[in-house]
């Protein structure tokens, strides 16, 4: 038996500007950019950070993965 799936790499361009749009709707002190295929997101406090993941991992239907978190 063989199945033929679809594997999606990155964030669509459509989709990366809504979920933009999303976070600076939120007024929280996070930045983010779009770069390339993927959402970079910036802030000086971590509980804000935190804040934007679970609301993204909450209204987006696509799988998120976060990556490179830094901590002072």
């Amino acid at each position: 038996m063989k199945r033929i799936a679809k594997i999606q790499n990155g964030i669509p361009q459509e989709k990366a500007k809504e979920m933009v749009k999303r976070i600076k709707e939120t007024k929280l002190k996070v930045q983010a950019s779009i770069q390339g295929d993927e959402i970079r997101l910036s802030g000086k406090q971590i509980d804000d950070l935190q804040s934007v993941m679970k609301l993204l991992e909450a209204e987006v239907e696509l799988p998120l993965q976060f990556v490179n978190m830094k901590r002072d």
